[in-house]
């Protein structure tokens, strides 16, 4: 019987020629290998520990070329993680010597076809990679989100192709201009919206524009019946003191000029009151619980936190604050308010000191409105509520303008 014996060659360095080159083909066997032409490259880059190991092996034959490479999405993934050797043996001394090897695979290489599938292959996305993996390896319940996720693909794409084709036909019909005047004036209304009072468009009455009972309803009017009848005993030496103390002037002035008859004088002090606590809240822009304990009744307390302030976290408790918005909101409260009081009729200017805010942002307020507002007289700028109401254009660019020049 014969024997053979292992005897592995001497360790070679990275730097010497690669060992012996084995190579199969994808479609199938040589019979006879000297009809082809086999040729070894290596890559030109000798220090870069990644390319100086690629190799790419070329058969030639009259016919076909093929070509396989130990790197790229055609080779064996193996070959990174595997070390081959190949024996060669001596059947005269039965001796047999171990080589270092590597395995190429040789394909077909038909002009033309291999770069465009290599394209293909670099265009896919990472989403698409994956994709192609679930559809081949992956669950049945992978299969079927995948499935889904492409149904919903499909629908969104139908979806947004009719949206485009109606905004075609309503854009043909109306012209693009007179949708971005439509778009404009939808947001204005939407933003103004956010920090009006309640109002009526299909008012006929100036007093129904923006009805009382979206102030004030007749419950909350109720409630301020105690604090009214003592607003109505102030004298002129308690109304001097408040001065002193600076109350707002707006609140001031009603309580100087009560009117005569004695329900609508009760009412107007209720009023009246109710505007000071407003004011008093936009220039504090904080809501004190005390106050409600004080003066202000729960029913009032409760409907000014939930309308004018927002809730924010601060030294380890909730606190009730007035926003930027939130103060232009109080504004346009107090405005309705006070034209109610005074025949529709408001001194904008003493009230945008009273809340601690620019006369510019009073005047937004009065136009965002509908008011008409007076020229100015003795520093003074008056609103009125007039039918129909003012239609104001807001030209931003030409503010910028006038501010450049």
């Amino acid at each position: 019987m014969a024997t053979c014996v292992w005897m592995p060659c001497e360790e070679r360095e990275e730097t010497e020629e690669d060992g012996a080159v084995i190579v199969r083909f994808s479609n199938g066997h040589v019979k006879n290998t000297d009809q082809l032409d086999f040729k070894l490259f290596r890559h030109v880059d000798g220090v870069n520990p990644r390319k100086k190991t690629r190799r790419i092996v070329a058969a030639e034959s009259d016919r076909l070329a093929y070509v396989g490479s130990n790197f790229g999405p055609g080779s064996l993934q193996c070959n990174n993680l595997c070390r081959y050797f190949v024996g060669v043996l001596d059947k005269q001394t039965m001796e047999m010597k171990v080589q270092r090897a590597q395995i190429f695979t040789l394909q077909p290489s038909i002009p033309g076809e291999t770069v465009v599938n290599d394209d293909k292959n670099e265009t896919k996305s990472y989403r698409q990679k994956v994709d192609d993996l679930i559809e081949a390896f992956g669950t049945t319940r992978q299969k079927r989100a995948l499935s889904s996720r492409r149904l919903n693909e499909v629908g969104n794409e139908t979806l947004q192709k009719a949206v485009d084709r109606a905004a075609g036909n309503v854009i043909d019909q109306k012209g693009l201009e007179v949708l971005q005047q439509e778009v404009a004036d939808s947001e204005a209304q939407t933003e103004v919206a956010l920090f009006l009072p309640p109002f009526n468009k299909n008012a006929d009455k100036r007093e129904d524009v923006y009805p009382f009972s979206g102030l004030l309803s007749p419950n909350e009017l109720n409630a301020l019946k105690q604090i009214g009848e003592r607003m109505v005993g102030l004298t002129s030496e308690d109304l001097l003191k408040m001065r002193k103390d600076n109350s707002p002037e707006t609140v001031l002035r009603l309580l100087e000029h009560l009117p005569k008859d004695p329900e609508a004088r009760n009412r107007q002090a209720c009023c009246a009151w109710y505007l000071l606590f407003l004011i008093r809240l936009a220039q504090q822009k904080k809501l004190y619980y005390k106050l409600a304990e004080d003066d202000c009744p729960r029913l009032i307390y409760n409907k000014v936190r939930k309308i004018f302030t927002v809730e924010m976290f601060a030294k380890g408790r909730v606190r009730s604050t007035v926003s930027a918005s939130m103060q232009v909101k109080l504004a346009s409260h107090c405005l309705a308010l006070l034209l109610h009081m005074g025949d529709q009729t408001a001194n904008l200017t003493l009230l945008h000191r009273d809340l601690n805010i620019s006369e510019r942002k009073m005047l937004e307020v009065a136009k965002a409105m509908g008011l008409t507002l007076s020229r100015p007289q003795e520093e003074h700028r008056t609103a009125f509520l007039e039918l129909p109401l003012v239609r104001y254009d807001h030209h931003p660019e030409e503010r910028k303008r006038k501010k450049m020049q």
